[in-house]
């Protein structure tokens, strides 16, 4: 779902289990902040692979800067915005003309005609819709 192998999605594993917390919330956060995930629920692209590609082709700044590593982790405060070059991409334009029937979590605040957003808060696992059993996930790992 998230559009990664098994190795990284093993290490994410690892990371989320030295956390403090429920492991399973730990790894689906940690999988939430990806920037090529945040790219995607802030309306960006209109797919999780979409929004890869706008990372690694380099559209998207985070806090002004060129980031084009998917994996790069958005933290609370940080703004993620459309390089002004690639504004006029017909693709990102009709991704964000779509967002409204899709949404945005709560804990993302979009600025369309900045083509910007600004992470507000870490994602809650209430938030997340998907039907994951991170439980099963854990007890795979865990062997």
């Amino acid at each position: 779902m998230y559009g990664m192998l098994e190795g990284q999605f093993r290490q994410y594993f690892k990371k989320a289990d030295l956390q403090k917390g429920v492991t399973g919330e730990n790894l689906l956060i940690m999988l939430e902040r990806r920037l090529d995930n945040a790219v995607f629920r802030m309306g960006f692209a209109s797919s999780r692979n979409q929004a890869r590609q706008l990372v690694r082709h380099k559209h998207v700044l985070v806090n002004g800067k060129k980031v084009n590593i998917p994996s790069y982790q958005v933290g609370v405060g940080d703004v993620v915005s459309i390089k002004e070059k690639s504004r006029a991409n017909t693709l990102i334009n009709e991704s964000l003309d779509a967002v409204e029937r899709r949404g945005v979590p709560s804990w993302i605040e979009l600025d369309k005609k900045g083509y910007a957003s600004t992470v507000k808060a870490l994602p809650n696992r209430e938030e997340l819709t998907m039907p994951i059993q991170e439980q099963l996930i854990v007890e795979l790992y865990s062997k």
